[in-house]
């Protein structure tokens, strides 16, 4: 039988009385930071990647190309966890990186693999724009840069929010693993609060914290599609 008010007491002493809330306000933030850090650096990367894979047919851009699917391939390929740890252990020491803090080294881990499903999901926004909208950005005297910048590209996010959205949110659960490379994020933090021997009041707590987070950030991206519906009307 499970005696809950005991579990409960012993949970509220150590966050409160013992100053666990402290590691766990620190583990949110490092959350936030590689979840929101590794979101923007995916999304610029993403941006790059695919139009690296759109652009018109010459030699050049035949090794851009390649070079962009070889990147997305790597990344989706490999399970974060394990490109965390790569990172970390091999090609850290390898490059001779000694000032890296592990978030730092962890927002760009995160940021690097956001880009990789990002890319894809910015082609096929792309994609979904009709072509006839690059032919009149053409006419019109813009470049191929310029059209793609000012007329493809917004519409193209606009018609891929929902999935960026779901990548913003993959990023947030996926912060779980940071931990790997001694990175104090949120299930590190709730972790080390199981010195009372009282993991399941402190497991349930972080299943919450995660699960408010999931719920700001997709009411943050439907009050953003609901704003862009309004302004094309």
């Amino acid at each position: 039988m499970i005696n809950w008010n005991y579990l409960w007491e012993s949970f509220v002493n150590q966050m409160f009385r013992y100053g666990g809330y402290k590691t766990v306000l620190e583990g949110l933030q490092n959350t936030l930071i590689i979840a929101l850090g590794g979101f923007v650096i995916g999304l610029i990367l993403g941006i790059i990647l695919a139009v690296m894979q759109l652009l018109p047919q010459n030699k050049v851009t035949t090794l851009l190309k390649n070079i962009s699917k070889l990147y997305v391939g790597l990344f989706r390929g490999t399970p974060l966890v394990v490109q965390l740890l790569v990172g970390w252990y091999v090609i850290k020491p390898i490059l001779g990186i000694t000032q890296a803090s592990a978030l730092l080294w962890g927002l760009v881990i995160f940021g690097l693999n956001s880009g990789a499903y990002m890319s894809e999901i910015i082609r096929g926004g792309i994609l979904s724009v009709d072509k006839g909208q690059m032919e009149a950005g053409r006419s019109l005297g813009f470049n191929y840069t310029q059209t793609m910048l000012k007329i493809i590209m917004p519409q193209a996010i606009k018609n891929c929010l929902p999935s960026i959205g779901n990548e913003l949110i993959a990023i947030v659960k996926e912060t779980s693993v940071a931990g790997f490379v001694s990175v104090t994020d949120l299930q590190v933090a709730f972790k080390l609060q199981n010195t009372v021997y009282n993991p399941i009041i402190c497991y349930l707590a972080l299943a919450i914290v995660y699960i408010v987070l999931v719920l700001v950030f997709t009411l943050l991206i439907k009050f953003m599609e609901k704003r862009l519906a309004k302004n094309e009307r």
